[in-house]
């Protein structure tokens, strides 16, 4: 049974990747839309935001060099291109799936309405946010809150690498110790990068709370959306 009726699935561009270092693999883009699918069905809805790292990452040696505002329009149409990609992959499942763009682009996405993504929920299609706020310096965590706050989510789920928040990097300290829970303030005050100060104090301010939790573990998506204690709470 689901614990949330409406969730904000915020995923890295990365996890497209595979075992790639960038690019898009069709089989774990697959796999993705078969377990977030699974979840749609036992009726939650479902909006997701996913990065651009995976495209971005191919060009980021070329643009070191570049103007910050041009960089991060690149990195914006990258997370247009991933949209499409999980869009092609749930629409093969059968599921219907809308990408709604911050950045106009007709041909293939929806501009982004925030009552038109709310009527695309409740009629039971997920709807993927791309082009980031359509605004330079702000990352796609901030647009995952920002989306999360408009279609008024229970939560934002953080699917991550590692089983949750740590004190340290997991993945270079072997001592790292995992929370369960923790408040907003201790994330901002411990610097602990689970996501941009600017989120995680949007999400303090507007009491939404945070579940960080492993993506690599088959089935937990749904054990996340089902109310299962995986990963951290932050609230």
């Amino acid at each position: 049974m689901p614990r949330y009726e409406r969730i904000l699935l915020k995923l890295s561009g990365e996890v497209l990747a595979g075992a790639a270092s960038f690019g898009i693999d069709g089989e774990r883009v697959r796999q993705l839309a078969v377990e977030v699918a699974e979840v749609a069905r036992t009726g939650v809805q479902l909006g997701i935001v996913v990065g651009g790292g995976n495209i971005f990452r191919g060009v980021a040696t070329a643009a070191r060099n570049m103007d910050r505002v041009t960089a991060d329009h690149m990195g914006m149409l990258a997370t247009v291109i991933n949209s499409l990609a999980l869009q092609d992959a749930f629409e093969h499942l059968g599921v219907p799936t809308r990408v709604m763009s911050a950045i106009q682009m007709h041909q293939v996405a929806e501009p982004y309405i925030r009552r038109r993504a709310i009527r695309h929920l409740e009629k039971g299609r997920i709807v993927i946010f791309a082009g980031g706020t359509s605004n330079p310096y702000f990352s796609t965590d901030t647009a995952a809150t920002l989306r999360a706050l408009e279609i008024k989510a229970q939560v934002i789920a953080k699917a991550t690498r590692v089983d949750g928040v740590y004190d340290k990097d997991p993945l270079k300290h072997t001592g790292a110790v995992m929370y369960k829970e923790i408040p907003y303030q201790e994330v901002l005050a411990k610097g602990l990068g689970v996501m941009d100060a600017s989120a995680i104090a949007m999400c303090r301010d507007n009491q939404l709370p945070i579940i960080v939790f492993n993506l690599t573990t088959s089935g937990n998506i749904m054990r996340m959306s089902t109310g299962e204690a995986i990963g951290t709470l932050i609230h």
